[in-house]
């Protein structure tokens, strides 16, 4: 499981975007997160979240249909279970957009199986611009999501990576070797042991 978290405007969800892209040839699929929050103009149902209403939401977090849940900016955010265990029983990566309380309820649940990392803005000036250039938020909004971004930033240091998004591409490309990377660990490679124990039996048999 690779997650990336960080505030809004930091670059979080263009990043894990172009991850997808790159990476769905080999099997990289996106948790979709369910949400309260209204959809956005430019946002599809199903494909950019599950928009869900507050009732219908809470009635699947008591049913424990959630992986992870919080509320973010006065809206409920969740992980959909089953779709997440599906992907990990075939033995495919899931890529999270989340925030950072959902990122440390899934550390403690599945510690060994998640890469966090943590996108952060160049600078704050940075950070306002890129909210308010988005033009999907009313100014009161941009003011409460820069409040917030000041909680989340300071939960970095939780991270197992983190990135300056001076560049998206260069973060792109960062994201990608993490990923890489996670895949090569021992851990993830569950066949290994008997590999291994394959070739010290070869090297016996061969004195």
């Amino acid at each position: 499981m690779l997650v990336l978290s960080s505030p809004s405007g930091a670059g979080k969800t263009t990043i894990s975007r172009a991850v997808l892209e790159a990476e769905r040839a080999n099997g990289l699929s996106l948790s979709i997160s369910a949400t309260t929050r209204a959809k956005r103009p430019s946002e599809m149902a199903g494909v950019h979240y599950h928009f869900m209403s507050e009732r219908e939401f809470l009635k699947k977090q008591k049913a424990g249909d959630f992986l992870e849940w919080a509320e973010v900016h006065g809206n409920y955010y969740a992980t959909p279970r089953e779709e997440v265990e599906q992907a990990l029983s075939e033995g495919r990566d899931v890529l999270f957009d989340i925030d950072w309380q959902g990122a440390s309820q899934i550390r403690k649940a599945a510690p060994e199986d998640m890469v966090s990392v943590f996108i952060l803005p160049p600078d704050a000036t940075s950070l306002r611009e890129r909210l308010e250039r988005r033009a999907e938020d009313d100014g009161a909004t941009i003011k409460r999501r820069l409040t917030n971004a000041r909680t989340e930033i300071a939960h970095w240091g939780e991270y197992d990576h983190v990135i300056v998004n001076h560049d998206l591409e260069v973060s792109v490309k960062e994201v990608l070797a993490i990923l890489h990377a996670s895949r090569t660990s021992a851990k993830r490679q569950t066949g290994l042991a008997a590999d291994v124990a394959k070739i010290i039996a070869d090297l016996e048999a061969m004195e």
